[in-house]
């Protein structure tokens, strides 16, 4: 699968960023600061291969946090919501034809994607994590508790980056791809492996560890290695849409139905 192979984190959401109120008649919900311009409608686009992002479910349903967190924003905003799945290398060019009001896939904000598109403040932090086994000693999950330890790590990946950048001294194996360096810690090969949190989080309690290990330390965030997040991308020549979705993001938060659709998808805490 695309993206994060078997994702899927910690999740970090935060706090949303708005202008200061114009001290004047507030703006009707669904409209914008800048023009006032009232949505009735917002079309989002997403993929169907992204769990538990966006997916389908056994029915065939189109479900997810994504999915969900989009009509979240459509009844904070007071419009009507579509939500259709398109092929994930599709979603850009139908936003940037005016196909779509907005992506809502599991972007990760990047400069290339800048170039082409803009993005809402971020919804979604992507760290990583370390996991042990189950029966292992308690150690400090940092640069001096880990010295000597045995770190399985996927070659080639930002999680390999950051352990050689600030783990030195653990005896770093790499390994060809992150399923890989998982099953070498579930045999007991290395002391701990060091991937995207989202991803160790379903596969610490899912049927293929066998109960075998749990999450240690951690998160990391650094940007530099694992990203700003997911975010929701719009068009450049949008950005009343941008500052509207940016609104009904801090209210979905606040309201307490964002920690309502986390608990809902991500069972296992990953922050």
């Amino acid at each position: 699968m695309r993206r994060w192979q078997k994702l899927l984190a910690c999740l970090l959401m935060m706090p949303i960023l708005i202008g200061a109120p114009k001290a004047q008649t507030p703006e009707p919900e669904g409209s914008t600061a800048e023009t006032g311009t009232r949505r009735t409608l917002l079309r989002f686009v997403t993929d169907g291969d992204f769990p538990p992002f966006n997916y389908y479910d056994e029915e065939g349903i189109l479900t997810g946090f994504n999915v969900d967190l989009a009509r979240a924003l459509c009844l904070e905003a007071s419009t009507s919501c579509d939500i259709q799945a398109r092929p994930w290398e599709a979603l850009v060019p139908a936003l940037n034809r005016g196909d779509a009001d907005a992506i809502i896939a599991g972007h990760k904000i990047t400069p290339q994607l800048l170039q082409s598109v803009d993005f809402t403040d971020r919804y979604f932090h992507t760290p990583a994590r370390f996991a042990a086994r189950r029966d292992a000693e308690d150690f400090e999950v940092n640069p001096e508790g880990l010295d000597g330890r045995s770190i399985a790590v996927a070659k080639g990946t930002a999680h390999e980056a950051y352990l050689k950048a600030f783990f030195r001294f653990s005896a770093i194996r790499e390994f060809d791809t992150p399923e890989l360096a998982r099953e070498a810690l579930m045999n007991g090969e290395v002391d701990l492996v060091f991937d995207d949190g989202i991803g160790l989080s379903f596969w610490v309690i899912g049927t293929s560890s066998r109960e075998c290990c749990e999450l240690r330390g951690g998160p990391f965030y650094d940007p530099k290695y694992f990203g700003d997040g997911l975010a929701i991308a719009v068009s450049k020549r949008d950005q009343d849409l941008k500052h509207l979705l940016n609104q009904a993001l801090k209210r979905v938060r606040e309201s307490g139905r964002y920690e309502e659709l986390v608990l809902r998808y991500f069972p296992n805490p990953v922050y």
